[in-house]
């Protein structure tokens, strides 16, 4: 059964448990599948549209409906994770305890279940952490969600109690729910957790992800600022996923939808105007530098340019300013 192990830091977020589960599989182990101003400017001007609340909340129960992975071994929870730009893993100490005890009263039944492993479908509906998992999944279609009660795998995550949590590979975090608020939670607060940490390579720019951009470890954020309308936009996102590509743990590449009205004020933050878009800004969250460059398309060789020269400390705010003075005085 699983050992306790010392804990990863978990993320601030609170969530908590009650989900739908299929059968697990096979042994008596049971293992189934493993600044800031900019930000703060958007949450405070912006309130969730009914659409977003309802794209938290909803919950699908449809045939096609995906089920999470058994991880049954550290080497399966590390290829599960690595495939996956955003992964969820619920890693349960306590559930292979819990369900013993109800099969040891029960010894024929308990033979059954090793030969034929759906015997357990109606026991793990019971289980409220395994349930909580399945009731979200549904909604995450671009998440891949496991499950693994392995102890070797929990000791190589530094779980020590049940515990879900959120690997990403854009900044390489891992992010966990545990002790209260794992207990404390619900598929609500879990999909609201999913939601405002789902970072990707570009992470489409709203609310809810504003929250995990802040939080995020990467200080330095890319924008690209464009119309979703436009008959370019997928071949300019295409180009802009490749770059962001090239900056993967140092930069963040945010998309902005320019058409979208709740996005005015970000857009005002850079001084830009529309008949300036689309553009590129960039933003360093610890002191609040950024430049702009206005473009016609995204190219990858362009975009890289501009990263680098904003990491060397070129073409800051603060070159801006220096040149609006400048043409003041001569004019």
């Amino acid at each position: 059964m699983p050992q306790s192990i010392n804990c990863r830091v978990g993320c601030p977020e609170s969530e908590a448990p009650n989900t739908k589960t299929r059968a697990w599989s096979e042994s008596r182990k049971m293992e189934a599948m493993p600044s800031r101003c900019l930000f703060l400017l958007f949450l405070s001007t912006c309130k969730l549209s009914p659409e977003v609340v309802a794209e938290v909340q909803e919950s699908s129960d449809g045939p096609g409906a995906q089920e999470p992975m058994r991880l049954t071994d550290v080497q399966a929870a590390m290829e599960f994770i690595a495939a996956a730009e955003v992964a969820v893993i619920g890693f349960f100490q306590a559930l292979v305890l819990e369900l013993e005890q109800r099969l040891n009263s029960v010894f024929m039944a308990y033979t059954q279940w090793r030969e034929h492993p759906n015997v357990l479908h109606s026991l793990d509906s019971e289980v409220p952490a395994v349930s909580l998992i399945h009731s979200v999944v549904q909604n995450f279609q671009d998440v891949s969600f496991g499950i693994s009660t392995a102890s070797e795998v929990l000791a190589y995550y530094n779980i020590t109690g049940n515990t879900i949590s959120l690997f990403r590979l854009v900044d390489n975090k891992q992010l966990d729910l545990k002790g209260e608020d794992f207990e404390s939670m619900d598929a609500t607060k879990l999909s609201r957790f999913i939601e405002s940490n789902n970072l990707r390579l570009v992470t489409e720019y709203n609310a809810i992800t504003a929250i995990g951009l802040f939080n995020s470890m990467i200080p330095i954020h890319l924008l690209l600022i464009m119309n979703k309308a436009s008959s370019e936009f997928e071949e300019n996102l295409h180009r802009f996923q490749e770059a962001a590509k090239l900056f993967q743990g140092r930069i963040l590449f945010i998309l902005v939808d320019s058409g979208v009205k709740q996005n005015e004020k970000a857009i005002s933050f850079f001084k830009l105007k529309m008949a300036e878009l689309p553009a590129l800004a960039i933003y360093q969250t610890l002191d609040d530098k950024w430049d702009t460059l206005p473009i016609t398309e995204v190219l990858v060789e362009q975009v890289q340019n501009f990263c680098d020269g904003f990491l060397k400390g070129k073409g800051l705010r603060q070159n801006h300013e220096a040149k609006e003075k400048t043409s003041k005085v001569e004019l």
